[in-house]
């Protein structure tokens, strides 16, 4: 009987990539990506007022990074996010286990933050520009906003979703509330509080780029709009890209924190 073969690709429904073929695929669209940019612009069909060949946009990237110091914008994007996304972790993770957990809770302040989740956090920009001025703490607050109640929503339904023969057995053997959340419930729960936390990392970069579009005096988001003043689509892209490529790294490293915390969750 002959050794099974396994293939490096196979095309049907459901059937995993092999890890390597997956990074090659994976490349293998930037690549068209890029191609089709530069054959659209370089070839004089997209005039380059309106969007910069691959080439332009990398000597433009060239001029922010060693004329208009991109570095210190670079900085204080990431900062701003960073600060705000904190921030909202430490309210919304503890306020999400305890609407999980507890029903009582959660009846209590599900309604406020279903209805909060729906309000986009650039409609609060106005007042918070009234209340906190243009300074740092204004950005920060936008981040913190667009994110907190969504982690609130989705790490309480994450909780709630606990086993409930789990935590039956636990309050047989004796143990308390405080036992059950932190020896049951958390345990179970931790690894889809992580991936949340790393989805919701990817949202708090559009809401800072939303914030810094407006009365701010650097990040990424004030130089795209000073660029577009000048009609220099080159440094729109890079700006951009930059904050792909930087949401990108974060995202390998969340996966790679989370793989290292939680490795027991894949077995």
């Amino acid at each position: 009987m002959k050794p099974t073969q396994h293939k490096i690709f196979e095309f049907r429904p459901l059937h995993p990539v092999h890890p390597r073929f997956k990074w090659v695929l994976g490349l293998l669209f930037f690549i068209v990506f890029v191609a089709v940019w530069a054959a659209f612009t370089l070839g004089g069909f997209v005039s380059p007022t309106f969007l910069a060949s691959p080439l332009t946009m990398l000597e433009e990237g060239y001029l922010l990074f060693t004329e208009y110091n991109f570095i210190h914008d670079i900085g204080m994007t990431v900062m701003r996010v960073l600060v705000g996304f904190l921030l909202a972790c430490l309210v919304a993770v503890p306020l999400g286990i305890a609407m999980g957990a507890f029903k009582f809770i959660e009846a209590f302040l599900e309604p406020f933050v279903s209805f909060c989740r729906y309000l986009p956090a650039s409609a609060f920009i106005p007042l918070l520009i009234l209340w906190a001025g243009v300074d740092e703490a204004q950005k920060i607050l936008v981040i913190f906003i667009g994110s907190v109640f969504q982690i609130i929503l989705m790490v309480s339904v994450t909780v709630s979703n606990a086993r409930k023969d789990l935590v039956e057995a636990a309050y047989t053997l004796g143990a308390n509330n405080k036992g059950i959340i932190r020896r049951v419930i958390l345990p179970g729960a931790a690894p889809e509080i992580a991936e949340i936390l790393r989805l919701v990392l990817g949202w708090a970069w559009t809401y800072v780029i939303v914030a810094e579009l407006i009365g701010a005096s650097s990040g990424i988001g004030h130089m795209i709009t000073n660029s577009q003043s000048l009609m220099n689509t080159g440094q729109i892209i890079f700006g951009i890209i930059t904050i792909g490529v930087i949401g990108l790294i974060s995202d390998f490293a969340f996966k790679a924190v989370n793989r290292h915390l939680f490795a027991w969750s894949n077995l």
